[in-house]
Formats: C-alpha cells, structure tokens, sequence
C-alpha cells in the first residue's frame, strides 16, 4: 500500500508521538483532538522533542521541515482523506466506542483502522466497525520517540493483508514490529503492570519507601527506571484501568488492583500529568 497520508486521533501524550515519528518518516499527519488548546499543546511538545532531537543530530530533516506536515483539526470529518488511522484516545472502551464508530461512517471502507490501545480486546474494538477485516492493535510504546518497539495485535477477524501492511508501515516508521495475540494487556501490559502493582502493594504494606523500592530495581535488576517512577509517567489512571482490564479478562485475584493505587487515583495523585503521584513534580 502507496500510504502517504496518516491520521491520528487523540493529541495527548501517545497520539502526539505517533504524530512525530510519523512526520519524520515522511507522511503527511492529520492530528485530531477535541479542543484548539490540546492540539496547540502537542504542537509545542513536539517541537521541543524535535529540537533536541535536531541538536543530538537525530533527524534527518529541519524541525521546521517536520512540523510543516503535521495538521491539527477538532473535526473528525477531516479524515476522510487519510490513508491510514490511529485512533489514540484515552484508555477508555466507552471513549474508544464513540471514537471508533465515528471515524467508521467517515473513513471510505478500504481504510485501515487501528489502535493504539495498550490492553483492550481488538476483537471487541473491531466488533464496532463495519471494517473488522482491516482493523488491528498497533500500541506504540511510551515515548514514542525513544521506544522502537511496536506491539502488533490482530483481532479474530483481521486478515492477514491487513496485518501485513501495518507491519510494513511501522517498519517504514522505523520501528521493531512484534506481533501478539489478543488476550488482555497483550504482552507489554501483561508482564508490565502485575510488576507495578506488586511494587505499590509493597509500598502499601510498608516493605519499601517509594525510593527504595525503585532504586532496588535499577541497580538490583538494571531497570532504566523504577515500577513507582514509571506508573507516574504512564499514569496512574492509565495503570488502573488496565489492571481493571486483566482482573475482568482473567477472573484471577493475581491481577487485583492494589487498594493504594485506586485510592491515589481517586485522589486524583495521577503522577506526572497531575504533578503529584509517588513523586512530585513541577507543572
């Protein structure tokens, strides 16, 4: 497939990674969100990526060059041209549903649509649209930038052409493509988060401090960031919802969300974004 043009929908911290790495492979980029100032936002964060990209000499190309083929819209109905759709919402299903149904009446039926969700079921997500056959997982790691890799996940109904051409394109994205089978949280977020949430539940029952409990895991396992330090990146929410995810997927109390993670998100402690979760942060 002659793929030149790529949407995304959803300018938070995935979709506007998505959107530069796409940029910078050379495709032209439809980046979609709800609101002026999230788009404004994404914009100004990619720029500052791309310029300390530009001074480590890591593109190929001006940042100047880069942006000018990233286009901000807060109309899904700006799609219909895209040759190619990332759907990069929040890691909610009922948000994903209202999303993906849309984008399906826009989007001419030849066109692949994918998600960057990190943990819900593509067959269930396909299931929404009229197009399962050309619909996949394609979860991007975080950042997006920094990560090559690329979890690719077909659902029950993708053909294989259609896995065949994601592939491809992430490749021509200059990222590792590694396919996995759709069971809850794939293979990232079913080895990753049961991690985090065992160090919050060690944090809950007093075996470790926050630092202690990180620093064990860099310099005792060579992690190139703590589970507490990382759930503050990714999101507390985000951390929640998927655990939420493989407990219902799996009916088995190893994937119990810890009491402290549920009470920190409904203290709105959400790491990074909020500017407090098991650090704190300037905003």
């Amino acid at each position: 497939m002659n793929i030149k043009k790529i949407g995304v929908v959803g300018a938070g911290t995935m979709g506007s990674g998505i959107a530069q790495v796409a940029a910078a492979s050379g495709f032209d980029v439809i980046l979609h969100d709800v609101a002026e100032e999230y788009l404004a936002r994404a914009l100004k964060t990619i720029d500052k990526s791309l310029a300390k990209l530009a001074e480590k000499g890591k593109i190929a190309e001006s940042k100047e060059t880069i942006l000018s083929r990233i286009k901000g819209t807060t109309g899904l109905e700006d799609f219909k041209d895209a040759e190619f759709v990332v759907e990069a919402v929040f890691e909610d299903f009922e948000i994903k549903k209202k999303v993906l149904t849309a984008l399906d009446k826009i989007l001419p039926p030849e066109i692949l649509l994918t998600s960057n969700t990190s943990s819900i079921s593509i067959t269930r997500l396909a299931a929404l649209t009229s197009r399962p056959s050309k619909f996949m997982g394609m979860h991007f790691m975080n950042p997006v930038p920094m990560m090559t890799l690329v979890e690719l996940i077909k659902g029950i109904a993708t053909a294989p052409e259609t896995f065949a051409a994601v592939k491809g394109l992430a490749e021509k994205m200059g990222k590792v493509p590694v396919e996995a089978n759709d069971y809850p949280g794939f293979i990232a977020n079913r080895i990753l988060m049961p991690m985090i949430n065992e160090a919050v539940y060690a944090l809950m029952e007093g075996v470790g401090t926050v630092e202690a409990i990180d620093t064990v895991m860099k310099l005792g396992m060579n992690h190139p960031m703590g589970p507490l330090a990382l759930a503050d990146l990714i999101g507390l929410d985000v951390c929640l919802y998927i655990m939420e995810v493989l407990y219902e997927g799996f009916k088995d109390t190893k994937y119990r969300p810890c009491p402290l993670l549920r009470k920190m998100v409904d203290a709105r402690y959400l790491g990074r974004k909020s500017g407090k979760g098991f650090y704190e942060y300037n905003k």
